[in-house]
């Protein structure tokens, strides 16, 4: 079996048990050599822009999903069993606790895995932020950096202007559609 047939899956765990749940995970696949069937564990996060009793604004990483944790993996029952026995999991997400596999767009969308290929925006071309603390703002595009998968983009926050590094998958170039057509 390959990695191309591995989904992802996403298990419930209970408050403040994801760190634990990935690690004993983790332990589970050397100790019982699941390589071969479990190839990814995350706790997705992400930056927020929080500001403090004294006006101080401050970024901060949070869960995306509290008490969830992604696994990508080749479902078996086998591997259900192994799962949901593991110290802090309550189960799997899905109906009657069985698996419900994540669609391609589920994956793109909650950044599980990092876009590859062509990106539709070149440096000086005007991108809108998709998601993040940032959604919603726009700005140019400074750099770009293929093998991070990230682009260094200037925004306009707070009344300055500020450069800021975002995933691909985050940002879409805007199309300018007021030039005027010539008859």
């Amino acid at each position: 079996m390959a990695v191309e047939q591995a989904r992802w899956y996403v298990i419930h765990t209970y408050s403040g048990y994801e760190a634990m749940v990935k690690d004993s995970l983790e332990k589970l696949i050397e100790n019982n050599n699941l390589q071969e069937n479990i190839f990814e564990i995350q706790i997705p996060t992400e930056e927020t822009l929080e500001e403090k009793a004294n006006g101080k604004k401050k970024i901060v990483e949070r869960k995306k999903f509290p008490c969830y944790v992604f696994l990508k993996m080749i479902y078996s029952n086998d591997i259900w069993y192994l799962v949901t026995n593991t110290r802090g999991v309550t189960g799997f997400v899905g109906p009657q606790g069985r698996p419900l596999p994540l669609t391609p767009e589920e994956v793109e969308r909650n950044g599980l895995e990092t876009f590859k290929g062509e990106v539709d925006f070149a440096v000086g071309d005007t991108v809108t932020i998709l998601n993040g603390p940032l959604e919603g703002f726009s700005g140019k595009v400074l750099s770009i950096n293929d093998s991070s998968n990230k682009a260094k983009v200037n925004v306009e926050m707070f009344g300055r202007s500020t450069e800021v590094e975002v995933d691909f998958v985050q940002v879409k170039k805007i199309i300018d559609n007021t030039e005027e057509k010539i008859d």
